[in-house]
């Protein structure tokens, strides 16, 4: 048995213990699928770096193979351009992750999430290195799964590693926010790229009856997993799945070039809620629903809201009572809006994302809500 075969090995009996891996076929298809020839070389986070650096782990050196077969995300690219190949020596480097593989816990927690069933077309938005393409492409079959990538540097190197490994998707080059207009309808849509909506492409491209499973985030990268099942012609209904998930957000969706934030006098008033409730998974999350052109700096009681598109703001800091303040500036009064949202979440109980629906309505609304769907509610920023 190689080295590879025994880390994969190991490494999906742990996820078959703890719960992950439940799915006989999804592990038939992990254990047929190398990941090593996807991930290739790839940056690890120098520890406590600030901003973050990268340092580049290259095939083949000490270490690269165990590190391909623990269960974590590998980045692959940062600035849209630089790989851990362009590299010179030891050097680090500073810059943003634009591309990655997932660690395998999430992708074959999701491909099972997604309830596929033998003989469906899927379409996979953001193909990435290939790896999530190759394992849904053993369990099903080539010409079962397309899969989109925005990017195509990356897109031609996921098909090269993709025919190494001996699998024939349909690949696109192309914005997957468009979905793939050519080839549906689909039964099944997975997106490894998180949205600030979704995109009306994919609700005309799914049949009615089946389900598109998609991270929702916004640009203070709030995010929950959503699972729905398309209803009709640009219609859904689902709800949002336990746990804890989040992908980059999908370029065209990204918060726009923004200026140095410079904070400046506004109205002083006492906070109604705890300011940390926003720094919080969930409580972040209604924020972003409350604020979704805003994004959020800070921590504990001192929190910063920027919206992006008015430059509104928003900050606290702790009262001389014991309470918070907020000062706020701008046409669009941020904290305000946090507060009208954070409490009825409050009230419910403070429910994890399981605890929200999603319903997207034949007029293009797309509605966030708690409980069920005439309970309190937000529209995403379509």
């Amino acid at each position: 048995m190689s080295t590879s075969t025994q880390l994969r090995s190991s490494l999906l009996d742990l996820l078959t213990e703890d719960g992950t891996l439940t799915d006989p076929a999804w592990r038939g298809a992990a254990e047929a699928v190398p990941r090593e020839v996807f991930v290739g070389s790839y940056f690890t986070e120098v520890p406590d770096s600030v901003p973050t650096r990268y340092r580049p782990v290259r095939r083949g050196e000490d270490g690269w193979l165990e590190g391909i077969y623990s269960d974590r995300t590998l980045v692959t690219q940062l600035d849209g351009r630089t790989r851990a190949d362009d590299i010179d020596g030891d050097s680090t480097v500073i810059g943003s992750a634009t591309s990655s593989s997932t660690l395998p816990s999430l992708v074959l927690r999701m491909w099972q999430q997604l309830e596929v069933e033998d003989g469906q077309r899927v379409l996979e938005v953001g193909t990435g290195t290939g790896y999530s393409a190759a394992l849904g492409a053993h369990r099903l079959g080539g010409d079962r799964l397309t899969s989109v990538e925005y990017d195509p540097v990356v897109g031609r190197a996921a098909a090269a590693a993709l025919k190494e490994a001996g699998y024939e998707p349909r690949l696109v080059i192309g914005d997957g926010l468009r979905g793939d207009p050519e080839g549906g309808p689909y039964d099944r849509l997975i997106a490894t790229c998180s949205v600030r909506y979704l995109p009306m492409a994919w609700l005309h491209q799914v049949k009615p009856g089946g389900k598109i499973l998609v991270t929702l985030s916004g640009w203070s990268y709030a995010s929950g997993l959503a699972l729905l099942t398309v209803t009709g012609p640009g219609t859904a209904t689902g709800r949002l799945l336990p746990g804890y998930t989040s992908f980059m957000i999908a370029r065209p969706h990204d918060r726009p070039p923004r200026p140095t934030l410079a904070l400046l006098p506004g109205e002083e008033r006492p906070s109604r809620i705890d300011p940390a409730v926003i720094g919080t998974w969930t409580g972040g999350w209604v924020a972003q629903l409350a604020v979704p052109a805003a994004e959020r700096m800070g921590a504990g009681a001192e929190q910063i809201l920027w919206d992006v598109s008015t430059g509104s703001q928003a900050r606290t800091a702790p009262g001389p009572d014991g309470g918070w303040t907020v000062v706020q500036r701008g046409p669009v009064r941020l904290w305000d809006r946090v507060e009208a949202a954070i409490r009825p979440w409050q009230a419910a109980g403070e429910p994890h994302q399981e605890g929200f629906g999603v319903t997207v309505s034949a007029a293009g609304r797309q509605r966030v809500w708690i409980s069920a769907e005439d309970g309190p509610g937000w529209d995403l920023p379509v």
